[in-house]
């Protein structure tokens, strides 16, 4: 299974309404569709969704260094030599999702040799996970609006709230708004994508102490690093390092540093190797993970859920499955749907991904 091209596809879909939150906003999902072929016929796909806000990629950065970079380095390689494949991609330092996405196709094709789906081949813990729905910022009755159709529609009974607006307040209010419209039984987490200083934080953390909330998650920058660490000693649940903890050794700084004590693995940007190694990590250390989206398109959720579900430790939280939702449209032929609050993974060999030849010919962006 010797790799003979690794394609690069750009394309285009917008997204119903623009997604925002601290670190910026998206109105579509411009990503990369990602293939890994091999000379036995076998093809691996995987999704790249790009973050220049957040990790520095764009569209054209991702198709830029796969083309130029990292296909020549990989051709005539194995889809099995792994460790082989990411010494030479480790070369060239950053460019997280373009990685993750050659990482996850070259699982897919393993999976289609062995004709298993790549869950199984992961860990086969179950077929499914809970779903968490991530609520941008809006005005207080938008965002209580949008949590119920989701809850009533789908069944999802989790909710990642963006806050790291100014003034504070506004969040606060905001969250107070859904506890007080969801109830008790509905489980609530913030995410402020560092918008935050460290004793805004504090201020929010204390005003929302009546509100049941299950986690924290990148209130302030880490790079403040006394700020973040005194931050992250008071806070009354678990604090979730997301962004500021990219690769296990940067987990492994985090947690021990006291900046955190929780993870985020996001599959978009640690693919399913580095992600493994992410989540032994955490459970060594003994913290907790979620399974964290980066706004993927139905692809990246797959490929989401296909790691989450196949370990005890990252299934035992609701996954952030839902964004495609906000998509007008996706690639695959046959949709991702959540019924009663759960999304399963896929039976078939690999992935199990079929991409659709018209939609891709009408979303993408090189021709």
């Amino acid at each position: 299974m010797k790799v003979t091209a690794v394609e690069a596809v750009p394309f285009a879909i917008p997204y119903r309404k623009p997604l925002r939150f601290a670190s910026g906003e998206a109105h579509s999902a411009d990503h990369v569709l990602v293939r890994v072929h091999t000379d036995e016929g076998l093809t691996g796909t995987a999704e790249a969704p790009p973050r220049p806000y957040t990790y520095g990629e764009t569209q054209e950065s991702i198709v830029a260094v796969i083309d130029k970079i990292f296909a020549p380095q990989l051709l005539g390689l194995s889809a099995l030599e792994r460790e082989a494949v990411h010494a030479r991609l480790d070369r060239t330092v950053g460019n997280p999702a373009a990685k993750a996405a050659i990482d996850m196709a070259l699982w897919d094709i393993l999976g289609q040799a062995a004709g298993m789906p790549v869950s199984g081949l992961l860990g086969g813990y179950t077929d499914r996970m809970r779903v968490s729905h991530m609520v941008g910022f809006a005005p207080a009755a938008a965002m209580v609006d949008e949590a119920e159709r989701i809850r009533d529609t789908y069944g999802v009974t989790t909710f990642k709230v963006k806050v790291g607006r100014h003034p504070y307040t506004e969040d606060v209010a905001a969250c107070r708004a859904l506890r007080e419209a969801l109830g008790p039984d509905v489980e609530l987490y913030i995410d402020g994508n560092r918008g935050w200083t460290a004793s805004e934080s504090a201020r929010a953390l204390r005003e929302m102490a009546d509100l049941g909330l299950t986690f924290a998650e990148e209130l302030c920058p880490a790079d403040d690093v006394l700020g973040r660490r005194w931050l992250v000693a008071q806070c009354p649940v678990p604090f979730i390092a997301d962004e500021s903890a990219t690769r296990p050794a940067e987990v492994t700084r985090e947690l021990l540093g006291g900046s955190a004590t929780a993870i985020s693995i996001k599959t978009a940007r640690t693919g399913f190797t580095a992600s493994q190694r992410v989540l032994h990590t955490c459970e060594g250390l003994g913290v907790e993970v979620v399974m964290g989206n980066q706004i993927d398109g139905q692809i990246g959720t797959l490929c989401t859920v296909t790691f989450g579900a196949a370990h005890r430790g990252s299934s035992r939280f609701a996954g952030e499955l839902s964004n495609f939702l906000d998509m007008t449209d996706d690639l695959l032929t046959e949709p991702l749907t959540i019924e009663n609050g759960t999304l399963r993974i896929r039976e078939g060999a690999g992935l199990a991904i079929d991409i659709d030849p018209d939609k891709l010919a009408r979303y993408r962006q090189d021709r």
